[in-house]
């Protein structure tokens, strides 16, 4: 156990890395946290808790997820998904309960991270994850609308009758003001983003929601409301437990998002950079300590926020040190202007979450996920209503258990296929072919049978470390069936290796493989520069040109001779 405790731990080269470009990891930070501020605010006013949870929670939580996590890369904070699992429990157990629950969740996270289980968050299927981000879109969405329209949050757990009856209030009472400044806050940020993307158009749009509402003394417009200039002194005061038995089932629902969501939000990053890795069970184990901790200072769960983390890799991070600024820079606002900031009106806050909602679909990937297979279809629209409907944790395992169920039939339904040629003669591997294919700095990949979910991260890791490699050869001709996150693992992994330099190119690609490949995009990488051949033979001649004209392989001689067997075809 201490030694697996010390794996987990920060290492030199964490800190090593913040000396190699720290003006570009400070600047950086800033910009997250000028970002961080109106969400940090307005997904702790959504939570129950109050602005000052979520501000104490970007703060806490943020800075101990970047010193002990995972990713170099990764910024922590309250979240919209987290929000969504924490208001039934405020309005069950009250504020106390909730940082009990954090509490006890961080526990459970950092037990995770010892046990090792972060390397399974990853065979989660990408139709289950998009049906998850769909129906969270929705939920935040629906929580602004009381404070959009201006009316008092009804009473209710499910957020389609708390958002019904607000409708009715502000039928019976409109809150023109109210909504005005939601809807505008909200334009002016989606329009800022297509207009100006580096440009934090959220904080613009809150600024001046306020000033107006300050000018013209638009007393309909509430605002947050004073806030302690700083944060409280870390306290247990809030455990009781008479009632930690009752809590147990809500903080595993809150463990199991904040390890969900956290690992995806690190994936992201990854694939959004060069030679970045995640640890995942290291970005558990931050994660942990993040949730024990935020509670202390009356800070609400926490985990990776894929927005931010998106925003810091885009504008140059390169180390913790930028997310360890973006906790920095969020205290100083917290002890230097909490009485500025306490007079952003609620409804410029919920129009920063609307906005927020709108851009977490992607309307693309949706689609892409759509046309795939039927299966994906399938289940990207049961885990998005059993988001809306039911509870965040049920829909993950809903979708997972669904997507396993179509999965093996498909699997079941090729194996019946497959029995018409049980009977043909199999050649043998060719070793010594593959072999003499290495020494010309070329590997044929041979994929067999089913590339799901279960299988598509085992085959991304092994593809993208291949070593010593210019040319990749994919033989696609024996596999059964791919379905939409097999294409996308297969897409991500042909971007890695032509980010590396290494040419990668296809064989054998079968009509039922391709509607998948081409929905997300995979089949036009593959066939760049016209590297798709119909057979091995064809695809290995055309490696060994485009190695000869890059002049890393000879002239042809005859032990060039291509392979011609009949599995070799394949």
């Amino acid at each position: 156990m201490p030694v697996r405790v010390r794996s987990l731990l920060p290492v030199r080269a964490d800190f090593a890395a913040m000396a190699r470009n720290p003006r570009r990891d400070l600047l950086a930070g800033l910009t997250v946290a000028i970002v961080a501020l109106p969400l940090a605010l307005g997904f702790g006013v959504s939570s129950g808790l109050g602005a000052e949870a979520g501000l104490a929670t970007a703060v806490v939580a943020g800075a101990l997820a970047a010193l002990f996590g995972g990713s170099n890369l990764q910024v922590s904070g309250p979240t919209g998904a987290m929000t969504v699992v924490l208001v039934p429990i405020v309005a069950k157990y009250g504020p106390d309960g909730v940082l009990t629950v954090g509490l006890i969740a961080g526990v459970m996270v950092i037990a995770l991270a010892l046990a090792r289980a972060g390397r399974y968050m990853a065979y989660i299927p990408a139709s289950v994850v998009e049906g998850f981000t769909l129906g969270i879109a929705l939920v935040i969405g629906l929580q602004q609308v009381p404070a959009a329209l201006g009316v008092p949050k009804p009473e209710g757990e499910r957020v389609l009758e708390v958002t019904w009856r607000a409708v009715e209030e502000f039928v019976q009472a409109p809150n023109w003001t109210a909504l005005g400044l939601a809807l505008g806050v909200a334009a002016l940020m989606l329009a800022g983003a297509r207009w100006r993307p580096t440009i934090p158009f959220s904080i613009v749009a809150v600024i001046a929601a306020t000033v107006v509402a300050q000018v013209f003394h638009l007393d309909a417009a509430a605002p947050i409301g004073d806030l302690p200039a700083g944060l409280p002194a870390p306290s247990l005061g809030f455990v009781d437990l008479s009632a930690l038995g009752s809590l147990i089932a809500p903080a595993v629902a809150v463990a199991a998002l904040a390890a969900l969501e956290s690992l995806l939000s690190a994936q992201v990053a990854d694939g959004m950079t060069v030679g970045q890795q995640h640890d995942p069970d290291r970005e558990l184990f931050g994660q942990g300590l993040a949730n024990l901790a935020a509670p202390l200072f009356g800070g609400v769960p926490a985990t990776g926020a894929i927005a931010r983390t998106a925003v810091n890799v885009r504008t140059g991070a390169s180390s913790r040190l930028a997310a360890l600024t973006h906790a920095a820079v969020l205290a100083v606002i917290v002890f230097a202007a909490a009485p500025l900031v306490s007079k952003i009106p609620l409804a410029a806050l919920a129009g920063v979450l609307l906005a927020t909602a709108v851009r977490m679909v992607e309307v693309g990937s949706l689609r892409a996920m759509a046309k795939a297979t039927r299966s994906d279809a399938v289940v990207l629209v049961l885990t998005a209503v059993a988001t809306l409907v039911l509870d965040l944790v049920y829909a993950v395992i809903i979708g997972f258990v669904v997507a396993g169920a179509l999965a093996l039939r498909a699997v079941a339904k090729q194996a019946r296929l497959a029995e018409v040629d049980f009977h043909a003669d199999l050649p043998g591997e060719h070793s010594e072919e593959e072999r003499a294919l290495l020494a010309e700095h070329i590997v044929a990949y041979r994929i067999d049978g089913p590339l799901f979910f279960a299988a598509a991260h085992r085959f991304l890791l092994e593809l993208t470390e291949v070593a010593d490699v210019r040319v990749v050869i994919l033989r696609m001709s024996r596999v059964t069936t791919i379905d939409a996150t097999g294409a996308l693992v297969l897409k991500d992994a042909v971007e890695k290796l032509n980010r590396r330099g290494i040419v990668v190119m296809t064989s054998g690609i079968r009509p039922g493989q391709r509607k998948a490949l081409a929905s997300v995009g995979a089949l036009d990488l593959l066939r760049l520069e016209g590297r798709e051949y119909a057979t091995t033979p064809e695809a290995i001649a055309g490696a060994r040109a485009h190695l000869r004209g890059a002049g890393i392989l000879p002239a042809p001689s005859p032990r060039h001779r291509p392979v011609a067997s009949e599995e070799a075809a394949r």
